[in-house]
This record gives structure tokens, C-alpha cells and sequence, in this order.
């Protein structure tokens, strides 16, 4: 029950902030150049005034800002992102519809990427100044220093186009109509790429936190207290050390935890993956203000979920940040 409290504050916070955001957001997509409808006319090749003049109604676009404004925060209050023209469907709809397959990626990458970082940051602090640790080292420096784009395009190139060992592009083969666990093993097979992609570029930030952390809470002295007593050094790394390394490294985790969303903008546009940051790719491009609006929203939203997670965890390894709260 005493994490209940904090938790609640925080939910309270995230509302006013996801509030904020979104006018923000609005503010942001409104000064931005083009016109949704201009773009919708162009494409049906009669762009004259009136033509546009109809859509800007339609769309609600001739409305003073204000009012626009008032009716877009009243509708994100009741969970109402709007209707995109462009698709044909409610914005939420074409949301919750991608959603998922951008959480299975992202989730994956992040689990990929923290699991590997803190595994790796944990080999490289035992076998500081040795071969070990300046492979494991430069490894890390390569993924960090690769742009995400270009490892992507060469994953595609590598293991897809030249080894054929791996599907490319989608989320499942097309047209395969596979079912239980043929599907899931197909679904697997295309996630490998992306999610690997994804999650190394993060591995490297994360075995980096992890060896220095390491490295310093190694020389406090209830480590060198531990020793005098005679513990193994394996019990001492992982009972002692890793534990209290950890905590800066979640604290890093949870703030890239959210920047995973943005990364995954590339990712699915370069693997064809079909996520929200597709999505929100094809809307850019289409001048879709509700769509992008409620992308925009939805992302924010999973940022903040996941600052929470990480408050919740921040408890769970260190106990005394819950009595001092």
C-alpha cells in the first residue's frame, strides 16, 4: 500500500502532462506548412477553390484556431482522436489496429538491448584492461556510432537479400494464411531483423552504464567488506555489486525506453513493419493532422507509462527509495 500513493500522483501528473502534450502537439502540427486538404484535391486532380473550400469545412479547417483548438482538447479528454479522412476510419481505430505490432517490436528490441547491455557491461567490468573488455568495448562503440537507418538497410542486404536466411520486409508472410503456432514462428522470423536492428543500437548505451557502474560500486566499502569476509567473488559481483549497479542503469532504461517509440519510426519504415511509427510516416507525408495528432498522443502516452514502470522498479531494487518518499 505505500507504493500506491506515489503511483497515484504520478497517474495524476501524466494526465495533466498528456493534456499538455497534446495542445502543444496541436499548436506544433497547425503552424507546421500544408494544407490537408490542398493535398486531398491536388490528388483527385481538382484542386480549384471550391473543391477546397468544401474539404476545409469538411475537415473543420475553416474554423477559427481557437475554436478547432477547444473541440480537439474536449474530444482527447473523452479518449476521441478524431476521424481521418485520408484513411477513412477513426483515428483510434487505425491506432489500436497498429498498436500492437509496434509494442511487440519495440518490447522485444528493449529486451534485447537491456538484457544484452547489463550481460555484456557485467563481462567487460570483470575483465577490465584485458582483451575481453576492449572487444566487448569496441563492440558497443561500433553499434553506438552505426545510424540506425544504415544497420538496417545493411541487415536487409546481409541476412535477407544475400543469405536469404531471414525475411526482410512485413510482419508476416502475405497471403500464407498460417495459424497458431506456424504463424507465430513466421511472426518471430520477421521480428528478428527489426527488433535485433533496434535493440543494439540502445545495447551498446547500456553495457557502457552498466561497466562503469560496476566499476564504482566495486570500490565502495561494504564490497571490500564483503571480501574480508571471505565471500566468493561470484556471490559478492551478483548479490552486492550488480544490484546496486543497476539503479542508474534503469534510471537510463527508463528514459530510452521512450525514445525506443521514435527509433522505431525508421525501423518500421525501412522493414515495412506496420506500426504506428509507419503510421505516423505515411501521415507526415499525407498532411493527416488527426492522425499524427493521435500518434503523437498515443506516443507521449507510452513514454510516460513507461517512466512509471520505471518508478515501480526504481522501488522493487532499492527499497529505501520508497521509504524516503
Amino acid at each position: 500500500m505505500a507504493i500506491l500513493g506515489p503511483i497515484l500522483g504520478r497517474l495524476l501528473k501524466a494526465a495533466i502532462t498528456l493534456l499538455a502534450i497534446a495542445i502543444l502537439n496541436f499548436f506544433l502540427i497547425h503552424a507546421a506548412p500544408g494544407d490537408p486538404a490542398a493535398v486531398i484535391a491536388g490528388e483527385a486532380g481538382a484542386a480549384d477553390e471550391q473543391m477546397i473550400a468544401d474539404l476545409r469545412a469538411q475537415f473543420g479547417l475553416d474554423q477559427p484556431f481557437y475554436v478547432q483548438l477547444a473541440r480537439y482538447v474536449g474530444n482527447v479528454v473523452t479518449l476521441d482522436l478524431g476521424y481521418s479522412f485520408r484513411q477513412g476510419a477513426p483515428v483510434l481505430d487505425l491506432i489500436l489496429d497498429r498498436l500492437p505490432a509496434t509494442l511487440l517490436l519495440t518490447l522485444t528490441a528493449f529486451g534485447i538491448s537491456l538484457v544484452g547491455g547489463i550481460a555484456m557491461g557485467v563481462a567487460a567490468s570483470a575483465r577490465v584492461g584485458k582483451i575481453g573488455d576492449s572487444l566487448l568495448t569496441g563492440f558497443a562503440l561500433l553499434f553506438y556510432a552505426t545510424p540506425l537507418y544504415w544497420a538496417a538497410l545493411m541487415a536487409v542486404l546481409v541476412f535477407s537479400v544475400n543469405l536469404g536466411w531471414l525475411p526482410g520486409f512485413g510482419y508476416e508472410t502475405v497471403g500464407a494464411n498460417y495459424t497458431g503456432l506456424t504463424r507465430m514462428w513466421d511472426i518471430l522470423s520477421h521480428l528478428v531483423l527489426p527488433a535485433s536492428t533496434l535493440g543494439l543500437f540502445f545495447m551498446a548505451v547500456y553495457m557502457r552504464m552498466t561497466r562503469a557502474s560496476m566499476l564504482e560500486v566495486g570500490q565502495q566499502d561494504f564490497v571490500k567488506t564483503a571480501r574480508a569476509k571471505g565471500l566468493a567473488d561470484p556471490i559478492i559481483r551478483r548479490r552486492h555489486i550488480l544490484r546496486n549497479a543497476l539503479l542508474p542503469v534503469v534510471t537510463l532504461a527508463g528514459l530510452q525506453a521512450g525514445q525506443l517509440v521514435g527509433g522505431a519510426v525508421l525501423t518500421e519504415t525501412v522493414f515495412a513493419w506496420p506500426g504506428i511509427g509507419r503510421l505516423m510516416f505515411e501521415s507526415l507525408a499525407a498532411r493527416d493532422y488527426n492522425t499524427i495528432l493521435g500518434v503523437f498522443l498515443v506516443s507521449a502516452a507510452m513514454v510516460i507509462v513507461f517512466n512509471i514502470i520505471t518508478d515501480i522498479v526504481y522501488r522493487l531494487i532499492d527499497p529505501r527509495i520508497g521509504h524516503k518518499a
